[in-house]
């Protein structure tokens, strides 16, 4: 076994612990926090300009297929959001929901994981709480039942290879997107699954509180909810949001129903492997941009509008690759990892992604989603590696138990917008959802354990 280097291992841990630092801070970008301190580490250890240029080029090699899959990705969903295309079933889902308790639960996690296929918190909540909150209001439930269940169905559905943490897990690993997203495909619809009856439970104990609060006066009884009237108002309300489309997009339903054809013939091609994610995305976007847009102007008026949201998330994976080539290359990530084989417990090595994993919804209150994927995941990986533990296991294990942690986490942008959409205290909503996303993570990880998805 190769001697770990002190010198390595010290400016590698010291690499780590001041990116996770100041990424937690919050006062510098990703981007800088995840190029200067690798740049100046290697530096510092004695690189010359030459190996960092390397280091840079293999880092880049491992993510430029996942950033190009991420920008075009964005881009189709983005168009398909503003041709309405899952309008019409969030509409169905409010309508079906007919004002029951139970189902008004359900309901949310169902439209939740519709308005999560683009990948996007933001969107998410965007679609959902304001369709939702006058449905919830209007029957005394509780906006942190409607937030948690948003959040809880969204995390979910962002294991999809376009999502926030696959994507992140594929650079980090060096795994194609696409291929490391199929064996969690029936994760997610077991997921789903339990989530419903869990939504279910959750409903049945909202009611008895709705009915101690009208046993003491809190809330007035109702009987009757207008859903139609709520749908119209969604409705209405999502043609406003997109005023500026609206005289733009081609509105027919042929256009709509080829819309729902051109997302199948996407979603299966990239899910077969027989085009790359990245390609598949790129064509689906050449043909979805003519189909809902008639003139080349608008189109490119729209990738303009798009390319803000595509452009973010690629920008820090690109950084990304400075980082991870810094420390993978340079040799620091193995040496400390062997470092480390000599103060864990051999009885322990095999588990420590479980572990980990099962620490994911608390980590995610300690760490950013960059700081945990690019810092802790490689990490890990490396460690637990040594007592041969598959990479695609690994990824699996911290990425399963973190992600259902996604939306509790002051760290996550999107979920200060749905407080704000919700009228939500942050305090209220930590202690409302930390316990039942922790006991969901965990068992979504014995599930995975279970069809062999992480391996022990």
């Amino acid at each position: 076994m190769t001697e770990p280097s002190t010198l390595l291992t010290a400016v590698g841990l010291s690499i780590i612990v001041i990116t996770v630092g100041l990424l937690i801070w919050g006062r510098v970008a990703p981007v800088v926090a995840m190029v200067l301190v690798p740049v100046v580490g290697a530096l510092a250890t004695g690189f010359g300009l030459d190996q960092i240029q390397e280091f840079f080029a293999e880092g880049l090699s491992s993510v430029m297929n996942v950033v190009v899959m991420f920008i075009f990705a964005i881009i189709f969903f983005s168009i398909l959001s503003d041709a309405g295309l899952f309008d019409p079933l969030i509409r169905t889902l409010i309508v079906m929901t007919r004002g029951r308790v139970i189902l008004v639960a359900m309901g949310t996690v169902l439209i939740g994981a519709i308005a999560h296929l683009d990948g996007a918190g933001a969107t998410t909540f965007l679609l959902c709480i304001p369709a939702l909150l006058p449905l919830y209001n209007a029957l005394n439930m509780s906006k942190y039942l409607l937030l948690l269940l948003v959040s809880l169905s969204a995390s979910i559905m962002n294991m999809v290879p376009w999502g926030g943490p696959l994507g992140r897990a594929a650079a980090a690993t060096g795994i194609d997107s696409a291929q490391l997203y199929q064996p969690l495909l029936i994760v997610q619809v077991i997921g789903l699954a339990l989530l419903l009856g869990l939504a279910a439970l959750l409903g049945l104990r909202e009611i008895r509180r709705i009915d101690k609060g009208v046993a003491a006066g809190e809330f007035e009884r109702v009987d009757n909810i207008d859903v139609h009237q709520i749908a119209d108002d969604f409705t209405k309300r999502q043609i406003q949001d997109r005023a500026e489309v609206e005289g733009k997009i081609n509105r027919n339903r042929v256009v709509f129903w080829l819309n729902v054809v051109l997302v199948a013939i996407v979603l299966t091609v990239m899910l077969a492997g027989w085009l790359p994610p990245a390609l598949t995305f790129l064509i689906g976007v050449a043909v979805a941009l003519p189909l809902n847009f008639a003139h080349a102007q608008t189109q490119m008026d729209r990738l303009k509008a798009y390319a803000p949201n595509a452009l973010m998330m690629a920008a820090v994976i690109i950084s990304a690759a400075v980082f991870l080539g810094v420390l993978r290359e340079s040799g620091m990530l193995e040496s400390i990892a062997l470092s480390l084989l000599a103060v864990i417990p051999a009885s322990v090595g095999p588990y420590l992604h479980l572990i980990v994993g099962a620490l994911g919804v608390p980590l995610d209150l300690l760490t950013s989603t960059d700081a945990y994927y690019f810092s802790v995941l490689p990490l890990v990986d490396a460690t637990a590696g040594q007592f041969g533990v598959a990479t695609t296991s690994t990824a699996y294990a911290l990425m399963i138990g973190n992600i259902i942690g996604s939306f509790v986490s002051p760290y996550a942008p999107a979920m200060w917008l749905a407080l704000g959409l919700a009228g939500a205290n942050v305090g209220k909503h930590i202690r409302y959802s930390f316990g039942i996303m922790w006991a969901f993570s965990l068992v979504l990880l014995l599930v995975a354990v279970l069809v062999g998805v992480v391996q022990v």
